[in-house]
């Protein structure tokens, strides 16, 4: 079965000049483009297509590395321009093995209609086409997304395209972090190990017997294994980052009320509590206004 096209879109409000500027030129192109790590032009003679190398770190140490030919652009009568590339590698580490598609730049009042197509095709025969379907090809469309807004935003806003992939990544980081953090504690000492300390802080706060204590425990403990689930499903992640904010300080408060010794263990509530509170106060304001590939449309209408 052929893979459709990946198709991308969003309007910029900046003139035409300034989004060809911004994408034409390779220092700044590889800047906002999340797929390449480097880009070249190679000397070309007048006329000629523009030869590049490109590069992009997958991670590991490793990377790949390819070419791209810019067959050519021009001008429409409705003043549109359209920039046409074809691009490969032959690195057997790439799923691609040559693509090609084009840029095509719109102006429509105060903004530019900025959209891409392209196609590829793949190595590896069936097996290359079903890593294609299912992984590869809706992480790069995704890529390319992304890319567009941080080059929306940098050109609207001033702000660098690193300092945006900068606060992108951090938030992702603790997104996974949190997720992971409440998944463990409300899995582990709660539901599948049930640590005597958990019950015995429940018994204190709340003046529970053990069996009742212990029942609560297991309700707290499916209540965090559901915000670890928020932390996954909720897209207003900054909303989770404030309420932790708030949460962590009651938590350590209750903590040290109902179990006072613990004041003195290596991993007590003041400093786990404390990291913890810090890191949703930096994720709150780094999660601010963050480039996101939603902004885009995906299919063309």
């Amino acid at each position: 079965m052929k893979q459709k096209p990946i198709y991308v879109e969003l309007p910029i409000r900046a003139s035409l000049e300034d989004v060809w500027k911004a994408t034409q030129d390779p220092t700044r192109h590889q800047a906002w483009d999340l797929r390449f790590s480097s880009i070249t032009y190679l000397p070309k003679e007048k006329g000629e297509p523009q030869s590049f190398l490109y590069k992009t770190n997958i991670g590991f140490g490793l990377s790949i590395a390819g070419w791209g030919e810019s067959v050519g652009s021009h001008q429409s009568k409705e003043g549109s321009k359209t920039s046409s590339l074809r691009f490969g590698t032959d690195q057997k580490l790439s799923l691609i093995r040559e693509g090609r598609g084009y840029w095509k730049y719109t102006q429509q009042d105060e903004h530019t209609k900025f959209l891409t197509q392209y196609d590829y095709d793949v190595r590896y025969g069936f097996v290359g086409r079903v890593v294609d379907g299912l992984i590869f090809r809706p992480m790069i469309g995704w890529a390319t997304a992304l890319s567009f807004d941080v080059l929306k935003r940098s050109l609207e806003k001033g702000e660098s395209s690193q300092s945006q992939y900068l606060r992108f990544f951090i938030s992702v980081l603790m997104v996974a972090f949190f997720s992971f953090v409440w998944l463990y504690h409300g899995l582990v000492p709660k539901l599948l190990v049930q640590h005597p300390e958990e019950v015995m802080m429940i018994q204190r706060t709340l003046g529970l017997n053990q069996d009742l204590a212990s029942l609560v425990v297991q309700f707290v403990g499916i209540a965090e294994l559901m915000m670890a689930g928020l932390w996954v499903l909720y897209r207003k992640k900054r909303q989770l980052f404030l309420i932790q904010c708030v949460l962590f300080p009651m938590l350590t408060i209750s903590s040290i009320i109902a179990a006072p010794h613990l004041l003195n263990a290596p991993f007590n509530p003041i400093t786990f509590n404390g990291a913890l509170f810090v890191l949703s106060v930096v994720g709150f304001y780094c999660s601010k206004d963050l480039p996101t590939a939603r902004s885009c449309t995906r299919r063309r209408i």
